[in-house]
């Protein structure tokens, strides 16, 4: 995911230095999947056990997708840390070539909060000077690497 990250920013004509790059999705998304899932279990469960399976399905992934189109963010993202700024890029997955840059912000100025979650940590990056945020969340499985993007921002 560095070297994904790294060739993104050279892609963009950006001279900087990957620290560390991890997974994350717009803040939400695990409890839209779940909302979503038992929506649509019930549902489908009125056309019987082949339709509640097909509804749980359904209603995950639209439960998934309503909650990160709130956030105004791609479903899935690779953050990059390097020692000046934070780098969010669209990625369909963690091997994918970044589809764009989502967001640059400087790391000076910047408070990190961290929310432990049963399955997910969210991490807010905070601008100090407005309050604006950007909220999102790494999925605890060690082959995301969020928690390493956590570590390196001090969360």
């Amino acid at each position: 995911m560095v070297e994904l990250v790294q060739g993104a920013l050279a892609g963009a004509g950006i001279r900087d230095e990957v620290l560390a790059a991890g997974q994350f999705s717009p803040r939400g998304q695990t409890g839209g999947m779940f909302a979503g899932g038992l929506a649509g279990g019930e549902a489908g469960g009125m056309l019987g056990e082949a339709g509640e399976i097909a509804g749980v399905g359904a209603g995950s992934l639209a439960g998934r997708h309503a909650a990160g189109a709130l956030s105004g963010l791609p479903d899935e993202m690779l953050v990059g840390v390097t020692a000046t700024d934070v780098y969010g890029f669209a990625a369909a997955t963690r091997h994918s070539e970044p589809a764009a840059l989502v967001f640059r912000v400087p790391r000076a100025g910047l408070s990190v909060k961290v929310h432990q979650r049963v399955n997910v940590r969210v991490l807010e990056l905070i601008h100090d000077a407005s309050g604006a945020r950007i909220e999102l969340e790494g999925n605890r499985l060690p082959v995301t690497h969020s928690r390493d993007v956590i570590e390196l921002l001090g969360g």
